[in-house]
């Protein structure tokens, strides 16, 4: 696949035509928790920065203004435990989908290279592989493609996508050393790594800590290739802003600077403001996050009563479940353990709720559905009794 045949690949949720029917028709509307979109307020502190730079009449810097690169590298200071990210390493992006979307293209890899990602994992980290014309490798296994010279990019998604796994500072080192031995570039999209549940995974400030790419404890010292993707638009939710940012490896970021000017790639000048402004505040994030606990909890009570299990989703914006133990015969007895993901889709869409099939993920999500904690708090009251009703 190239760049020519992207318009032939379907996008996974527009196949989903005959389950939103099903879930429209129920009498007392929609509840969506498939895609994952924000539906809360943006906070003021960002708005206010987007105003207040509005008066944008130049253009932007593609590498980011000083004020946004030095809220970055502070932010990863006080919130990730990484202290030592160099702010000329840093990169705003047009969100974080284009990034994992380009960036087998913008390595240069091709016919031949191996591009490495998670079994269970967001289908454009396959996608920016295929248009590059590089092979996706789905796996889990370090031993799959440990000592391959032909592996030339490794993905990391932690807290994962849509499994809400986390990855420990043990696994991380081991697929840095790894990528290291083979000259293998290795790039963590941390999306969601402001969005920990478990007690093993944030402090008692507060403080995230799911471990990042960039961790002393992992690069021994260096951040030399690797890089760490990030969006804001879980933590502020400034989804219709596209603000993300990539770091990590000086020579990396000098690399995709380069090319992002020849095309024009660049974060508009006020968004960038918004950013900053973002980054610099932890109220709001702390804020947002006890939000998605409370409906975290409601959903996840409601799906275990109604015959699910949830697995992962330690962290993120998801709950990743199956059926339980019992096989129902019927909707009146609950989920069918064994059943595709299409299928429990659908158990949803009679019930009128939108979730997101595991096949979406991968072959290795097919007996899965994905939840997503993104809706207003009365939908979310709405859902907890259409499904416990089951």
């Amino acid at each position: 696949m190239g760049f020519a045949d992207l318009g032939s690949l379907p996008y996974p949720w527009d196949t989903l035509g005959d389950v939103r029917a099903t879930a429209r028709a129920h009498p007392g509307g929609v509840v969506d928790l498939s895609i994952g979109t924000p539906v809360d307020p943006t906070p003021a502190v960002v708005r206010d920065a987007l105003a207040a730079a509005s008066d944008s009449h130049g253009y932007p810097q593609t590498h980011g203004t000083p004020a946004l690169r030095d809220a970055v590298a502070g932010w990863f200071a006080r919130r990730r435990g990484v202290p030592d990210v160099d702010p000329a390493a840093v990169l705003p992006t047009v969100g974080s989908k284009e990034l994992v979307g380009l960036l087998p293209s913008l390595l240069r890899l091709g016919p031949g290279d191996v591009v490495v990602h998670p079994a269970v994992a967001y289908p454009t980290y396959d996608v920016g592989a295929r248009l590059a014309g590089a092979t996706p490798l789905a796996t889990d296994d370090v031993d799959a493609w440990a000592g391959r010279d032909d592996v030339r990019l490794v993905w990391v998604n932690s807290p994962g996508n849509p499994t809400g796994e986390v990855s420990d500072v043990a696994h991380l080192r081991r697929v840095v050393e790894a990528a290291r031995a083979i000259g293998a570039v290795v790039v963590s999209d941390e999306c969601y790594a402001e969005l920990p549940w478990g007690d093993a995974w944030v402090g008692e400030d507060g403080v995230s800590r799911v471990p990042s790419l960039l961790d002393p404890r992992v690069t021994g010292g260096s951040h030399e290739g690797l890089l760490v993707a990030y969006s804001l638009s879980k933590q502020s939710n400034v989804a219709g802003y596209r603000a993300a940012f990539v770091a990590g490896d000086p020579a990396l970021v000098d690399r995709l600077l380069a090319t992002r000017k020849h095309l024009g790639m660049i974060v508009p000048g006020p968004v960038q403001a918004a950013m900053a402004a973002a980054l610099g505040d932890d109220a709001h994030v702390l804020a947002q996050r006890e939000v998605y606990r409370r409906r975290r909890t409601a959903l996840r009570g409601a799906l275990e009563t109604a015959g699910f299990v949830v697995d992962g989703s330690e962290a993120g914006l998801y709950l990743w479940a199956r059926p339980a133990g019992r096989a129902g015969t019927g909707d009146r007895t609950g989920p069918q353990v064994g059943a595709s993901s299409r299928d429990l889709a659908a158990w949803f869409a009679r019930r009128g709720i939108l979730v997101g099939p595991g096949e979406f993920y991968g072959s290795a999500g097919e007996r899965h559905v994905r939840v997503a904690l993104t809706a207003p708090d009365d939908s979310v009251a709405d859902a907890v009794v259409r499904i416990t009703s089951a």
